[in-house]
């Protein structure tokens, strides 16, 4: 799939075609999306929230790779211990040996790879 096709998907499927875009780079698929806040929230309501986040995506030794490589708000990066110091964590390795969704997901895979513009998931049979 390309880049440009996962975006018109995103687009067709989800009122997010003006909130959100998805790019790819060699193993790596970043969103950067748009957020409008409540006015009624505390500080900083009724602004638009920017918010990017990248992870790495590939297959290696039968498994794929899922890696949260970061999350920056407004373009100041959210540090790891907000995300549960899961930035750079294999989370299929981490939580694949448990029963849920990261042991299915993996199961399901055979392959993934990425490049710019474009994502393969080739699912088992």
């Amino acid at each position: 799939m390309s880049e440009k096709e996962l975006n018109a998907l995103l687009a067709n499927s989800t009122d997010m075609a003006e909130k959100a875009v998805i790019d790819l780079a060699d193993n790596l698929a970043s969103a950067k999306i748009l957020l409008p806040l409540d006015p009624e929230f505390p500080f900083i309501g009724g602004k638009t929230l920017k918010v990017n986040a990248g992870m790495e995506l590939a297959y290696a030794n039968n498994n794929p790779i899922i890696k949260l490589k970061g999350v920056s708000v407004w373009g100041v990066p959210v540090p790891n211990a907000w995300l549960g110091n899961l930035k750079n964590v294999d989370l299929v390795n981490e939580f694949g040996g448990d029963a849920g969704f990261w042991q299915s997901f993996a199961a399901g895979v055979e392959d993934i790879h990425v490049e710019e513009g474009h994502l393969l998931i080739k699912l088992k049979e």
